[in-house]
């Protein structure tokens, strides 16, 4: 009983993983778009 619980959890947990891997993405990054350059470039050494 016990070895068939504790095989049971692993592969749940493996699957649950490979979900979270392979799903669809859930980040709630804001979109910024292109950011301006705002510097000057670095001057070349004469």
């Amino acid at each position: 009983m016990n070895l068939s619980k504790t095989i049971s959890d692993f592969f749940q947990q493996v699957s649950e993983a490979a979900a979270r891997i392979f799903g669809p993405n859930d980040d709630k990054y804001p979109e910024t778009g292109v950011q301006p350059f705002e510097g000057d470039p670095k001057r070349e050494q004469e």
